[in-house]
């Protein structure tokens, strides 16, 4: 691939953004394209992170890409006419409108939409079109900012008053909730462990949610809280391959079908070899090979639990 380049006296950030603006007029990336990433562009260009989010956002300031979750910047369905070289759009001053809940939800896009590795104090600032520094007057560090994210986006979802008065099902409803929140931004799920839980009002509201459909039946603190990580740990261990997979396509440009074929030499092998029988025989009933499908495995998994989980919550309430 040629690289168009620009002028010597352009910045590195708009030789860039002339460059992938080019293979957007020529054709070379259509309308829903996945455009490089800002790692991929430090990578081919030579350049700082920074820099890279800096040429993705003057792009969708001229409306050539959009950022879409879980999937990466991709073109556009239109192409609007280019400004003139070295005239980025203007806009109205962003460091007049900064503020930290605009540096939080710009993180988050950032994260939703690249994964968490691709988050940076000065790609939030490039976001947001203002001096590097300029986040820092609202939050000390990065590792500040994931706090501020995790508690908004956990924050996302609340309970109705009118929900379901027995414990099963408000535990199915939180267990629910959170999956819906991991769905929407898979990076939360890597931010903590069982043993060095995420401490956030965000993310503790649901917590106190399972607690209460639990407290009330005789269980003693020590099980009610067991049974309350059992489950968070059912939702959260299948949410984090929902970030791996996303991550893992985006720096192999495999998808997982892709990835699966090409192993397929391989997996015959194992198949043919009569050491796997019961392996063998389930993967020749499928006709088009297992799905994965982490949707219906946390469905199944939670109706498991709550029935494994019935006779000892139940059971202590009748005998209390």
């Amino acid at each position: 691939m040629t690289k168009t380049t620009g002028t010597a006296g352009d910045p590195p950030y708009l030789r860039i953004v002339t460059a992938i603006r080019r293979r957007i007029a020529d054709g070379e990336l259509a309308p829903g394209d996945r455009v490089p990433s800002t790692r991929q562009i430090a990578g081919e260009w030579g350049v700082a992170l920074a820099t890279a989010t800096k040429a993705l956002t003057t792009l969708r300031l001229e409306g050539l890409v959009e950022a879409r979750p879980r999937i990466g910047t991709v073109v556009a369905g239109t192409a609007p006419a280019a400004p003139a070289r070295g005239r980025p759009p203007t806009a109205a001053d962003p460091e007049q409108e900064l503020s930290l809940d605009r540096i939080v939800r710009t993180a988050i896009g950032i994260a939703d939409a690249e994964g968490l590795p691709a988050l940076s104090m000065r790609g939030v600032a490039a976001r947001l079109g203002v001096a590097a520094m300029s986040t820092y007057r609202y939050v000390p560090s990065k590792e500040d900012l994931v706090l501020h994210m995790a508690d908004a986006a956990f924050g996302e979802a609340s309970y109705p008053p009118d929900a379901p008065e027995d414990w099963r099902g408000r535990v199915e409803l939180g267990a629910r909730t959170l999956w819906g929140l991991y769905r929407k931004h898979p990076w939360l799920a890597h931010l903590d462990t069982l043993t060095r839980p995420l401490l956030v009002p965000g993310l503790i509201v649901h917590g106190e949610w399972m607690l209460a459909a639990l407290d009330g039946h005789g269980l003693d603190p020590t099980t009610l809280f067991d049974i309350h990580v059992l489950l968070y740990s059912h939702v959260q261990g299948l949410a984090m391959h929902l970030e791996k997979e996303a991550h893992t396509e985006a720096a192999t440009g495999q998808s997982e079908e892709q990835w699966m074929d090409s192993r397929g030499p391989a997996l015959r092998e194992l198949v043919e070899s009569g050491r796997f029988p019961v392996f063998g025989r389930m993967l020749g009933a499928f006709e088009d090979g297992y799905d994965l499908r982490l949707d219906a495995l946390f469905a199944l998994g939670l109706t498991a639990l709550l029935d494994g989980l019935a006779p000892l919550v139940e059971g202590r309430r009748a005998g209390s």
